[in-house]
């Protein structure tokens, strides 16, 4: 058996569930990991099935429709697909986000959802703070400089003293709180906006003046219908020509082409993307923009994170169908 970061530990009675659930087939819909082998391990020890659809519509449906569960990642479940699951009893993401399922469908037809919501905490915030680094401190301009002859301190300037910054986190979940650690020990001061948090760590503020104030923001806000093109063009004339901009949460937060704008024309300094709406993203889009940097969508990755969130997911699907509460119920 397995602990909740997917490392061996000696089964627990609280798992010794497998009668119960034998004959219970699981379907994962669109296959992202090296492989699924902890998935099938800990199914078979409670005599459930593993199936793996190719990601198509035709093959999750043909596959899925008589499941009694889903493991999924980025396969979309709107209301067409959700009503032709049979006898779905619960629907597990891997990842934090689930804007990729219809959650009123879904509870509307009684399929549980849930998500694993710390399994990547670390690994994103991370991944934000060596980019609100890099962009800082103008490390790839410099990289390129220097491989084309250059020596030129002059065109990197001007170059602030990380104390005396302001960061700003836009959204204040587990990963912008695990970030804001990583900068305090710098002596930056951090501001936050979160219209669902009314008690924080760090000073709350108006999105107009975290945007105003902020020379390095940072987003970590959910994707939906009111938070898609949360950073658009309006609000990145708001932000400082000196400033930076970080979005390692959900692509559709930010308007790609405004931002192109913003940098092309010297309204932002630099800005790093993780996420983009259509992944993969269309490279040409970004030729030739200065002060950008792009991952492709790995902000999650560790080897440690795909583990725990493989291990969790399953975990979920177990609970369920035996009858238990999940850890982390959406729906």
């Amino acid at each position: 058996m397995y602990d909740t970061t997917g490392s061996m530990i000696e089964l627990s009675g609280a798992y010794e569930i497998g009668v119960a659930m034998a004959g219970y087939k699981v379907v994962l819909t669109d296959q992202v990991f090296p492989t699924v082998d902890l998935e099938r391990k800990l199914l078979s020890e409670h005599a459930a099935s593993l199936e793996i659809a190719d990601g198509t519509p035709e093959d999750v449906l043909a596959k899925a429709s008589d499941a009694d569960a889903l493991l999924t990642t980025y396969f979309p479940m709107q209301a067409e697909t959700l009503s032709q699951l049979k006898q779905c009893k619960i629907i597990a993401r891997y990842g934090i986000g689930v804007d990729n399922i219809d959650l009123e469908t879904a509870r509307q037809l009684g399929i549980r959802v849930t998500n694993v919501p710390d399994y990547s905490v670390h690994e994103v915030a991370s991944h934000a703070f060596a980019m609100l680094l890099a962009l800082l401190r103008r490390i790839p301009q410099a990289d390129e400089y220097v491989r084309n002859g250059g020596w030129p301190i002059a065109a990197l300037r001007p170059l602030r003293r990380l104390s005396e910054l302001t960061f700003g986190l836009i959204g204040y979940g587990r990963i912008a709180r695990q970030l804001a650690d990583f900068i305090r020990p710098l002596g930056a001061s951090i501001i936050v906006y979160d219209p669902y948090v009314t008690s924080a760590a760090d000073p709350l503020v108006g999105l107009d003046e975290l945007l105003a104030t902020a020379d390095a923001v940072s987003v970590h806000a959910p994707l939906t219908a009111d938070t898609k093109g949360l950073i658009n063009a309006e609000q990145l004339k708001k932000m400082k020509p000196e400033a930076v901009l970080v979005n390692t949460a959900r692509g559709g937060l930010v308007v790609l082409e405004d931002l192109i704008a913003a940098l092309k024309e010297g309204t932002i300094r630099g800005a790093g993307l993780d996420t983009f709406e259509q992944e993969p993203m269309n490279p040409s889009l970004i030729q030739g923009v200065s002060g950008l940097i792009v991952t492709p969508h790995m902000a999650y990755y560790s080897e440690e994170a795909l583990r725990e969130s493989q291990f969790k997911a399953t975990t979920q699907i177990i609970k369920v169908l035996n009858g238990q509460e999940p850890d982390y119920p959406i729906v």
